[in-house]
This record gives C-alpha cells, structure tokens and sequence, in this order.
C-alpha cells in the first residue's frame, strides 16, 4: 500500500487483504495500484474534502479520484453539472472545462477527493460499501482530528449522513447532490463554492 506516513496511525488499526478482494471472477474498478491513490497526501495538507459514493463502474473511469476520470473518458453527469456551477458562479473567470480529469484539484489544489467506498464491482454500484464503510468512516474522522482547518463538502443525502463523524463541524458545507436528478433541486445557483472560498479565505483554482 503507497500511502503518505501521515496515515499511518489510522493504516495500522487496519489490515487489508487487497488481493482478496481482486481474486474473483467479477472484475473490480478502479486497479489495484490506484485503490489507495487518494491517500498520497499529506492530511495537514488537505484544504477541501469532496466525499463521494463509490467509484465508477463502467471500464476505464475510475481511478482512485472521487468524481474524476481520466482525460479519455466521457465528462460524467454530475462532474459536467460541478462544471456549470463553477461557471455560474465565477463567471469573470471564463472557466473552460474540456474532460473529467481532477488529478490538478487533488494535487495542486489539495482537494481530498475520497470515495466512501473505494473499490466497486463492474456494473454494481454499491456492490462493495460494506467492505470500505468502518474505514471510511474512520478517515473521516482521522482528517477532522488532525486538520481542523479543512472545509468538508457534503453533496447529497448519502454524504450528510457522515457528518456525524466530523468533530470540527462549523467547516463543514452541505449541499444537493450535482446528479441530474437532483441539481435542478437546489445545487444550480447555490454558491457553494463561493462558501467554501469564504469559508476558507482564500481563492481555489478550479479549472483543470
């Protein structure tokens, strides 16, 4: 497991058989080597946690990144949806979103982009929260003990129910999730991000 030595306290209250997981017939996004990838930052690092479900399951999307795929992948949903919001509302900064790739969010941004789930059945979304759940929820928490100056961002219903698990929660910013089945309820127009950035006192960069 490539992980930063910030994590390890929380790693060595765990044991991990990944090679488990992989060893059945079905097939199980994302590769092995990037099951962890998230946890290649620094905690003290983070400014903005983005929780997501669990990876994506079709091939070739999931890559260890919450809401990213790679640049040769079709932009998802409720990633083009992200889009529109930053362009609705930083319009004087003439974003341009051409793929789905976040890989500059999380390094260069420290965007903590963490999937509650981190590995998924091809085709079952969902198929594998069970396994990750205690972990995930245990990150959580570790982030909130260790970096109280982070904002955590909680989209939908699914992530609002972990923010029982943050301990600093006046840095935390709900909202509805960017799906197309639910953006037009509430995310659109939101000012999310402009919370966040008010939140934290600071400007993101978030083209990519």
């Amino acid at each position: 497991m490539n992980y930063h030595p910030s994590w390890a306290p929380l790693f060595n209250q765990y044991e991990f058989d990944i090679e488990d997981i992989y060893s059945g017939p079905e097939i199980i996004y994302p590769k092995k080597e990037y099951v962890f990838r998230v946890f290649q930052m620094d905690v003290k690092d983070i400014i903005i946690v983005l929780l997501g479900q669990d990876p994506y399951h079709n091939p070739g999307q999931a890559h260890g990144l919450s809401f990213s795929v790679p640049e040769d992948q079709k932009i998802p949903p409720s990633l083009k949806n992200i889009y529109k919001e930053l362009q609705i509302e930083f319009p004087e900064r003439k974003y341009e979103f051409t793929h789905g790739n976040l890989e500059k969010w999380f390094s260069k941004e420290k965007i903590f982009l963490l999937n509650a789930s981190l590995t998924v059945i091809k085709n079952k979304p969902g198929s594998q929260m069970k396994i990750w759940e205690k972990f995930t929820n245990d990150v959580i928490k570790f982030i909130s003990d260790n970096n109280p100056n982070c904002v955590f961002l909680l989209l939908g219903n699914f992530a609002k129910a972990k923010e029982k698990f943050i301990t600093n929660n006046h840095r935390v910013i709900k909202g509805v999730h960017p799906s197309p089945l639910s953006a037009h309820n509430g995310f659109f127009n939101s000012g999310i991000f402009k919370q966040i950035e008010e939140k934290l006192g600071k400007q993101i960069d978030w083209s990519n």
